[in-house]
């Protein structure tokens, strides 16, 4: 999962740029990316790490230009190279600079096609290159030396005929503009804002709404699926549906742990629709577990802590902070390699043993990935002394591989694959285990869009939306992990405990 913003301004953007990344840091923390366009002149600063630590005051002076573009970087393949932090650049046709959230299912096959047919050559192993690559062969075929937006529509309706998969894209082009767009399934968010200055009118897109709120940008509407907006280096709007029967299906894991409590996605209130969550789940652990003594609900920073005050009101038990976040250790769902994740751990969450010491308590999580996390926190709960420790999941079982951008490709890693919940129960060596059901998720989504008919939910239920994904695509995004991906392993984690996941930064 990456973030991406891009602004046409009257002024200089790069602070504006700057600081929609720093509250879109929670989508990606392995690199990060500015570009700014000034008077022709491309200006560029990327590299890996945090958005704070990339870019320094030496930095920002060179990002001059009313124009520009941004990502936060979070490797979907296991790799954290330099050489692949965005924004990606080609020269021709224009100059053009590149951002993209997602993934693509047919890279593989795009990648060997550019080269068959445009003689394009990709520097690195990401589709956001290929992508890129497409996209700039596709305005290679305009005669004309401004780009008029019915040209650029056009251009962007032939991608979404050639790719498959998830993809919130933003390009800048010297000379020309800025141009966004979304895949036909919606599963990727992309907000538009507006801001007002003296100066006249600027338009920002961004991944999150609350980018849009940081920097003062009034938050317009969500960029419909398969739509594209252009909005020219003169500051003029533009926007188009391009693609011929799109569908409405965001990705629903977005509510359940990457958004921001505060960010608007496809109408939804993120805040609002975690709530709803607690409030099924509650009513779901008070059905099933009317017998278990539960003392006191105990939410695991921070994804879960609206999910979990609201199961403790609907469960009429007392709900207490058990956990303190140490908040300067990076995301440990989004951090490449499953060692450093699990050594991040016990940096991340210290107990306060005073809430646990002689008490039935129910943890609560957003979700649970490969385990790992959820038993190191459990048995943090027992050495601070809990009698007994039940574990609440505000989603389902994540039992399939994501292939939109996801970083949890390979079944093998699941801990839910091939695992009865009682047998999942036992290797994170809980009390008792109870997740949300997938119809009451979906539900609690619903509650705020009734517009909404369906969601992508692959990984709970190996339904994809974009009908492309067979076996053969699973082991070859399984194999770009690397060996090492591989065999970090749920059989070992049932001596250690296994997962990533959770933990928000």
């Amino acid at each position: 999962m990456c973030g991406i913003v891009g602004i046409v301004g009257k002024s200089p953007v790069n602070q504006s740029l700057y600081d929609g990344l720093t509250v879109l840091q929670h989508r990606g923390q392995d690199a990060a990316g500015i570009m700014t366009i000034d008077n022709g002149e491309l200006n560029l600063r990327k590299a890996n790490g945090l958005v704070r630590d990339v870019f320094h005051t030496r930095h920002m002076k060179r990002l001059t230009g009313n124009m520009g573009i941004g990502h936060c970087r979070y490797p979907t393949a296991g790799s954290s190279s330099s050489a692949e932090a965005q924004p990606f650049y080609v020269n021709s046709p224009f100059g053009i600079a590149f951002a993209h959230n997602g993934n693509l299912t047919n890279a593989h096959e795009l990648k060997e096609n550019l080269f068959r047919t445009a003689r394009r050559h990709m520097n690195t192993t990401s589709d956001s290159e290929v992508l890129l690559n497409i996209l700039a062969h596709e305005i290679q075929q305009i005669p004309d030396l401004d780009i008029a937006p019915q040209q650029m529509f056009d251009v962007v309706a032939k991608v979404h005929k050639q790719i498959r998969g998830a993809y919130a894209v933003v390009a800048a082009i010297i000379g020309q503009g800025i141009v966004a767009f979304r895949d036909p399934n919606g599963i990727r968010p992309l907000a538009l804002g507006k801001r007002t200055t003296e100066l006249g009118d600027e338009f920002m897109v961004a991944s999150e709404s609350v980018a849009l709120d940081a920097v003062g940008f009034q938050f317009i509407r969500d960029v419909a699926p398969g739509e594209a907006i252009y909005i020219t280096e003169a500051g003029e709007l533009h926007t188009k549906q391009c693609f011929e029967a799109p569908t409405h299906t965001p990705c629903i894991f977005e509510f359940v742990y990457f958004a921001r409590p505060d960010s608007f996605i496809d109408g939804v209130s993120v805040y609002a629709s975690r709530v709803n969550m607690g409030r099924k789940l509650g009513e779901k652990i008070k059905r099933e577990w009317a017998d278990l003594d539960i003392d006191v609900v105990i939410p695991i920073p921070e994804t879960s802590m609206d999910v979990a005050l609201q199961i403790a009101n609907t469960l009429q038990l007392p709900y207490r902070q058990g956990f303190v976040k140490n908040r300067y250790i990076g995301r440990t769902f989004i951090m490449p390699g499953q060692t450093m994740r699990k050594k991040s751990v016990r940096r991340k969450l210290n107990a306060i043993s005073s809430e646990f010491k002689g008490k039935n308590v129910l943890l609560v999580d957003d979700s649970i990935v490969r385990g790992t996390t959820s038993g190191q926190i459990i048995e943090m709960a027992r050495e601070s002394g809990a009698k007994k420790v039940y574990f609440a999941s505000a989603a389902p079982e994540i039992r399939f591989p994501n292939v939109y951008g996801i970083d949890m490709p390979s079944a093998n890693e699941l801990i839910a694959y091939g695992r009865e919940i009682e047998q999942i129960s036992d290797l994170i060596r809980a009390d008792g285990l109870i997740f949300q059901d997938l119809t009451d998720l979906v539900e609690a989504v619903r509650e705020e869009n009734t517009a909404i008919e369906q969601f992508e939910t692959s990984v709970f239920d190996g339904n994809y939306v974009t009908a492309d994904i067979d076996q053969s695509y699973l082991e070859r995004i399984d194999m770009a992990r690397g060996e090492q991906s591989r065999k970090a392993p749920v059989l070992q984690a049932e001596l250690t405990n296994l997962d990533i996941h959770n933990l928000d930064s």
